[in-house]
C-alpha cells in the first residue's frame, strides 16, 4: 500500500513537472537539481522552525527589502515576506535623489533566527550600522530596530543562558554581546575569538549543536572556500577546517565590469575583465547556512556565482565526519552533487547494485506530496491591486508618481539623464538559463523628452525604448543623440530637414556607449519590447514589434557581466524618465511575460534511448572495448561498441547497456580500468544522472559518490574516481549525449 502511494505521488509530481513553465529544482522524481532558483538570491541564511523552513536573502538597494522564502521540503520555495517596504531613512541616497545612491550599499547579508516566540532578521545598512527586524508572524508586520554599531556580515546565536551574541569581522573574528531588547551592542563586550592568521573569512553563521559551538564562514583569499570553526566555548579557542572548496558545478568565474568610479554618466569607458575559464576564483559555492531537516539529515544552502545572473542558491547534502559538518557525501567530502535526492528520500542500493525504484529509495512523511513549483510568479498583467512579490523598486520610489490603473502599470516620468539615475524604475531578477521577456508599452501619455521602455539595470546598463519628442533629421549625417551627445555610432535612417513629431525607438548599450535609433510608426499607440537572454552564455539582445506578433531584433547580441559595484546580477527594468530636466508625461506597461525556454527538463534524461556518449574534454565517444574496459575512440567510429541504451532504474537513476549486450559495471574502488562490463543485468552499475542541460550530463556512482570520467591527458581508460567537474568542464567528467535513431 505504501509503495503504491509512493508511485502514485511520484507520477503526480512528474505530471506537474511536465506542465511547469518556470525553473524548479524539483525534478518530480524524488530528486532535485541545483541551483534551487536560476535567479539571484545572495547571502542565504536558513532557519527551521518545526516543519517549516525559512530562507532570508540580500536585497541591496532594491525595495521591498530583505526577502524571506518559505518551504516544507527545502527544495520548493515560496516568497512570503519582506522585512520592510521602504528604507526607513530620509537621506537622498536611499531614494536616488540629487545624484546620491546606495547601489551595492543598501541592506545585505541577513541572519534569520527564531527565539522567545518571535522571528529576528539582522542585517547591515552601510552608514547606518546593524539593523534588526522582529515579528511574531513570519509574514509580518515587522518592527524595525536600528541597533547601530559597526557590526556587519554577522552570525547571531541565542545561547542557552539567554544571552545573544553577534559574530562578525573578516580574518580577525570578533564576538559581541547584544542587548536582549535589540537596542544595540552591549558596550565593552567585544572580544576577538579567532585571531588573524587562521585563514578564516567572513559571512558568519553560528550554531550550537550538542553543546559545541560551530561557526561557518567563507574566505576568498586567494580562492573561495567555506570553513567551519568549532569550540566548546563561544569565546574559543577554535580549531578550523575547510568543509568545501572548488565546487563550481562546472561554472567558471565571470568577467567583471571594469570602470572607474561607481554609477557613471553616459560616455564613460567600460570594459570587461579577463576571462579565465579554468579559474575557480570566488565563483564556487560559498557563504550560506546549514540546517537539520525533519528527517534528521543535514544540509547546507550556499550561494554560488552564476555569471551575469548573479549569485544563486544551491542545496548541498552534508555528512558529519569526526564531529565536523562536511559538505558532500561519504567518499567525496568537500564536493556536492548537482542532482541529489530530496530530503526524506535517500538512496539505498542493494548489495548487488540493482537500484530499482522499489529498493533504492524510502519515503518519509509528505516528502514527495508537494507539486514542484518556483518561488515567484514572474509574468504580470498588472490587473491586481498590488504588484506581484517578484517586483522590486530600484531605491525608494516616489509613490505619488506611479500607480496601477485599469490593468496597467503607470510610471510618471521624472528628470534623469540616464537609466541608472531614473527614479521609480521597477525591476525583477532575470532567470536562467534562457528566457524571453516581453512587455507592452503604451506611448500615448509620453511628452517631449520622455524616455520609456525595457532595460537591464546593471553596470553597465542597457535598454530599448521610446524617446518622445520633436526631432530634426538631416541628410548630412549624424543624428543628435537625445541623451545629449553626438555619438558616431548613432544610425541615420531618414533624409529630411523638416521637423515632424516622431516616435524614435532607441537601443542603448552602455558598455560601448552605442546608440541605435529607428523611426517607428505606432498606429495602435503602443509598442512591444523584448529582451532575449542567454544567461548561461552571458549574452542578451533586444527586439521590438509594432503589432505584437512580428518581432525585429535591434542592436547586437550584447555581452553581459557580473560586477561588484551594485553587487547584483542582470535585472529586467521597466522605466520612464525625462531628459529635459523636468517631470514629463507617463508610460503605461501591460502584459509583462517571461518565457523560460529551458524550464521543462522532463525529457533531459534520454530514458530508453540509444545514445552515443561524447566526452566534452576530448570530443571522442566512449567505447566498450573488446578488451573489457571503457575507453574512447575516434569520433567517426560508428561501431556498436559506441552505442549505449539508457535503462531507467527509477528516481533519476540509470544503468547503461552497450548494444552488444554488455552492461557497465564498476569494480574495485573506481580507479582507471575499474570501469568494465558484465553480462548480467542485475549486476549493472546504477548511476544518478546529473543534468547539465543542453544534452550535457555527468554520472554519479551511488557506491563511492564519485563521477565517471576519463582524463584528457593521461591516456588512461575511464575511471569512477573523479571528485567533480573543473570550472571549464574539461577534466573529462562532463559528457554529452547524442541520440542514435
Amino acid at each position: 500500500m505504501r509503495l503504491a502511494l509512493l508511485l502514485l505521488t511520484l507520477a503526480a509530481c512528474l505530471c506537474g513537472r511536465a506542465q511547469t513553465k518556470t525553473w524548479t529544482a524539483d525534478n518530480g522524481n524524488g530528486t532535485f537539481t541545483n541551483p534551487l532558483f536560476y535567479d539571484e538570491f545572495s547571502d542565504p541564511d536558513i532557519l527551521r522552525v518545526g516543519d517549516d523552513y525559512y530562507l532570508a536573502g540580500t536585497t541591496m538597494h532594491t525595495v521591498p527589502g530583505l526577502v524571506i522564502l518559505h518551504s516544507k521540503d527545502l527544495v520548493n520555495w515560496e516568497n512570503i515576506s519582506y522585512c520592510f517596504d521602504r528604507f526607513p531613512f530620509t537621506e537622498d541616497r536611499f531614494s536616488l535623489k540629487n545624484h546620491q545612491e546606495i547601489y551595492g550599499q543598501g541592506i545585505w547579508a541577513p541572519c534569520i533566527r527564531y527565539a522567545n516566540g518571535q522571528f529576528y532578521v539582522y542585517s547591515n545598512v552601510n552608514g547606518k550600522g546593524l539593523q534588526c527586524f522582529t515579528a511574531k508572524d513570519i509574514r509580518g508586520p515587522w518592527t524595525h530596530h536600528n541597533m547601530k554599531g559597526n557590526i556587519y556580515d554577522l552570525g547571531v546565536l541565542f545561547d542557552d543562558d539567554g544571552k545573544v551574541y553577534a559574530i562578525h569581522g573578516y580574518g580577525t573574528v570578533k564576538c559581541t554581546e547584544l542587548h536582549p531588547d535589540m537596542s544595540g551592542p552591549i558596550e565593552g563586550t567585544e572580544r576577538v575569538i579567532i585571531p588573524e592568521g587562521n585563514g578564516v573569512g567572513e559571512g558568519h553563521h553560528m550554531y550550537k549543536i550538542n553543546g559545541m559551538y560551530y561557526l561557518i564562514s567563507t574566505d576568498y583569499r586567494p580562492n573561495g572556500r567555506t570553513l567551519c570553526s568549532r569550540s566548546k566555548s563561544i569565546w574559543g579557542p577554535y580549531e578550523t577546517r575547510v568543509i568545501t572548496a572548488d565546487e563550481t558545478y562546472g561554472y567558471h568565474a565571470a568577467s567583471l565590469t571594469q570602470v572607474r568610479g561607481r554609477i557613471v554618466p553616459d560616455g564613460t569607458k567600460f570594459g570587461l575583465g579577463p576571462l579565465d575559464k579554468d579559474a575557480t576564483a570566488c565563483t564556487n559555492a560559498h557563504q550560506g547556512g546549514i540546517v537539520q531537516a525533519t528527517d534528521g539529515s543535514w544540509w547546507a544552502l550556499m550561494m554560488m556565482d552564476f555569471h551575469s545572473i548573479g549569485r544563486t542558491v544551491c542545496l548541498m547534502p552534508m555528512t558529519w565526519e569526526d564531529g565536523w559538518p562536511m559538505i558532500g557525501l561519504k567518499g567525496n567530502l568537500g564536493r556536492a552533487p548537482r542532482t541529489w535526492f530530496k530530503p526524506g528520500l535517500t538512496p539505498n542500493p542493494s548489495p548487488k547494485g540493482e537500484g530499482s525504484s522499489n529498493s533504492s529509495t524510502r519515503q518519509l512523511v509528505n516528502s514527495s506530496t508537494i507539486i514542484p513549483h518556483g518561488p515567484y510568479e514572474r509574468s504580470d498583467n498588472f490587473d491586481g491591486k498590488q504588484l506581484g512579490r517578484i517586483w522590486q523598486w530600484n531605491h525608494n520610489p516616489d509613490d505619488k508618481m506611479w500607480s496601477l490603473k485599469k490593468g496597467k502599470l503607470r510610471l510618471n516620468s521624472m528628470p534623469a539623464e540616464q537609466l541608472m539615475w531614473a527614479r521609480n524604475t521597477l525591476t525583477q531578477r532575470v532567470i536562467g538559463p534562457d528566457c524571453i521577456t516581453t512587455v507592452e508599452l503604451s506611448v500615448k501619455g509620453l511628452k517631449d523628452g520622455d524616455v520609456a521602455g525595457l532595460g537591464n539595470i546593471n553596470v553597465p546598463c542597457s535598454w530599448i525604448g521610446i524617446v518622445s519628442g520633436v526631432q530634426e533629421f538631416r541628410s548630412s549625417g549624424v543624428q543628435t543623440n537625445a541623451l545629449g551627445a553626438n555619438n558616431s555610432s548613432t544610425r541615420k535612417l531618414v533624409n529630411s530637414s523638416t521637423k515632424t513629431k516622431t516616435y524614435t525607438l532607441r537601443c542603448f548599450e552602455q558598455l560601448t556607449n552605442d546608440t541605435i535609433d529607428v523611426q517607428v510608426e505606432l498606429p495602435l499607440g503602443k509598442i512591444w519590447l523584448r529582451s532575449i537572454g542567454e544567461y548561461d552564455k552571458d549574452q542578451a539582445q533586444y527586439a521590438y514589434s509594432t503589432d505584437g506578433e512580428t518581432f525585429h531584433t535591434l542592436g547586437r547580441m550584447m555581452p553581459l557581466s557580473y560586477q561588484l559595484i551594485s553587487f547584483q546580477g542582470s535585472r529586467h527594468a521597466l522605466f520612464a524618465f525625462n531628459i529635459n530636466g523636468k517631470n514629463g508625461g507617463y508610460a503605461e506597461f501591460d502584459n509583462f511575460t517571461v518565457n523560460e525556454t529551458k524550464a521543462d527538463r522532463s525529457k533531459n534524461i534520454p530514458y530508453g534511448k540509444t545514445i552515443r556518449i561524447i566526452n566534452k574534454a576530448t570530443n571522442r565517444p566512449a567505447h566498450a572495448t573488446p578488451h573489457g574496459v571503457l575507453y574512447d575512440i575516434d569520433l567517426r567510429n560508428q561501431s556498436a561498441q559506441t552505442k549505449f541504451r539508457v535503462i531507467d532504474k527509477g528516481n533519476g537513476m540509470v544503468s547503461l547497456q552497450c548494444v552488444d549486450g554488455r552492461y557497465i559495471k564498476v569494480y574495485g574502488i573506481g580507479l582507471p580500468g575499474d570501469v568494465r562490463f558484465t553480462d548480467k543485468a542485475e549486476e549493472a552499475e546504477v548511476f544518478l544522472w546529473q543534468d547539465y542541460l543542453n544534452n550535457e550530463f555527468m554520472l554519479l556512482s551511488l557506491k563511492n559518490h564519485r563521477y565517471l570520467a576519463k582524463s584528457p591527458t593521461t591516456g588512461s581508460p575511464y575511471s569512477m574516481d573523479c571528485v567533480g567537474p573543473d570550472p571549464a568542464r574539461r577534466n573529462g567528467s562532463v559528457l554529452r549525449w547524442e541520440e542514435i535513431k
